[in-house]
């Protein structure tokens, strides 16, 4: 893949760097948002609209296919048509689609209109790193910034539940979609007055057999999951969907591996480093997804609990990562990622195993605890898992890198939503909390993945860079 090179751009004040950061922030706060909010307003979502859990799980993992499988061709697209134009593309067409959810009629318009959510979601992420990089020329700077950025991606989506579990007591499920209007507005204005124009010299070639064949990789791989324990996992459907999945994992490599400018740059992954952070970034937001899904499902068809009552249960995770997020930025900016990779793998393989023997009576006093184990170590986890993937590389490769990064955390979300859905499938409110057990030893085990990454990290040296 040939180098992405990079027009020099005037140095801005500090402070004129810091409001950029802010700007993106903000839309990534959206971004964080839009893929945990509609989590705990899935039963009442299917009630207003009579549908089952399974068409519930494609609400949400619409969204997040969509823009697992746009990040990186986003990022190209910005670099052509200049970044800050396809961030604003994003932001209007993330705030039309949210309305739209907000008027949905049916699950199937509701679904759509996620999908299109997720189009707009995918001009967002990587655009928001791609611009935060290069207006941070100093290693420290910059280190603490990426912190910073992918701190608040995290503390959007632990922060999900609790908003939507307000929204939802007070206005209805579909104002977890109207919120986003004023929020897309701000965003536009701020965007049009201090983030500054830049684009790629040379903007990398599209790679359409590439995107497509990633697509088919990620929509697969989890929809099969999703409608596996429907059609049966060793049917013909089923055993179908698997080789075709694997057929179209080899062509993506073998096409990535033969064009010259590929979509997915595979040599990012000779090196350990990177590849075990976007394994590591998987596994965060199979944890954190399945963490809420589970705990949605467990305290509002087992325990009857309310929205607002099982939004406000998962505070103490919201708390933890608000806390620890931007202590973690801090902590990676200063010392590098080990540190906060071995506290995040600490605290939420504490989390899932104080969970692997839920039953519907379960005292909050050890469910509200395991909630904030794993709101800690989700908070820690973030920024040094993107520090370390893009740590080593020149700006011209980090917005590569971070879309990949930013795409596992995506592919990691639609997993651990099909994961937990088809865990709990079937399964009668009193049956639940046993069915869930598999899924708490699950979020145990990533964590435990997180030390094998803190292993791989490199520490910070004298000069404050990776």
């Amino acid at each position: 893949m040939t180098a992405t090179t990079h027009p020099v751009q005037p140095v801005l004040s500090a402070r004129r760097r810091w409001t950029v950061l802010a700007v993106c922030c903000l839309s990534m706060f959206l971004v964080g948002l839009d893929t945990t909010i509609v989590n705990v307003g899935l039963p009442a979502i299917g009630r207003g609209l009579g549908v089952g859990t399974r068409s519930l799980e494609w609400t949400v993992d619409a969204y997040t296919l969509v823009l697992a499988g746009l990040l990186i061709s986003s990022g190209a697209l910005a670099d052509r048509w200049g970044r800050r134009r396809v961030f604003q593309l994003g932001l209007v067409l993330f705030g039309a689609a949210s309305l739209l959810c907000a008027i949905a009629p049916s699950v199937g318009a509701l679904v759509a209109a996620r999908a299109v959510q997720g189009i707009g979601a995918s001009m967002l992420s990587p655009v928001a790193l791609s611009i935060v990089v290069n207006v941070m020329p100093d290693p420290r700077e910059r280190a603490q910034a990426i912190g910073v950025w992918a701190s608040v991606f995290g503390l959007s989506m632990a922060a999900g539940p609790v908003t939507g579990g307000a929204l939802i007591a007070g206005f209805g499920w579909r104002s977890v979609f109207w919120i986003n209007a004023p929020v897309v507005v701000a965003a536009l204005v701020l965007s049009a007055v201090f983030v500054p124009k830049s684009r790629a010299q040379r903007a990398q070639r599209p790679d359409l057999p590439g995107q497509a064949l990633l697509t088919v990789v990620i929509g697969v791989s989890v929809g099969i999951l999703i409608e596996g324990p429907r059609i049966g996992w060793t049917s013909l459907g089923a055993l179908t969907a698997y080789a075709f999945a694997a057929l179209a994992t080899v062509a993506f490599v073998w096409v990535e591996s033969c064009v010259r400018e590929p979509l997915m740059d595979l040599r990012l992954f000779r090196r350990p480093v990177f590849t075990s952070a976007v394994l590591g970034a998987v596994a965060v937001f199979v944890a954190l997804n399945m963490t809420l899904l589970l705990n949605t499902l467990y305290l509002q068809h087992t325990r009857g609990w309310t929205p607002l009552a099982a939004g406000v249960a998962t505070l103490p995770m919201a708390v933890g990562a608000t806390v620890c997020a931007p202590l973690s930025g801090h902590l990676v900016g200063r010392v590098g990622p080990r540190l906060p990779l071995v506290l995040a793998g600490g605290f939420i393989t504490a989390g899932g195993l104080c969970l692997v023997g839920l039953d519907p009576h379960t005292s909050l006093l050890l469910l509200l605890p395991a909630y904030l184990l794993i709101g800690i170590g989700f908070g820690f986890a973030n920024a040094p898992i993107t520090n370390t993937a893009v740590s080593g590389l020149p700006p011209a490769r980090a917005g590569v890198a971070g879309a990949i990064t930013s795409t596992a955390r995506q592919f990691g979300s639609a997993l651990g939503i099909a994961i937990a859905g088809a865990l709990v499938a079937g399964s009668a409110p009193s049956g639940l909390a046993h069915a869930s057990r598999p899924g708490w030893l699950l979020v145990a085990m990533c964590g435990l993945f997180l030390f094998l990454v803190a292993h791989a990290s490199r520490p910070m040296n004298d000069t404050g860079a990776p």
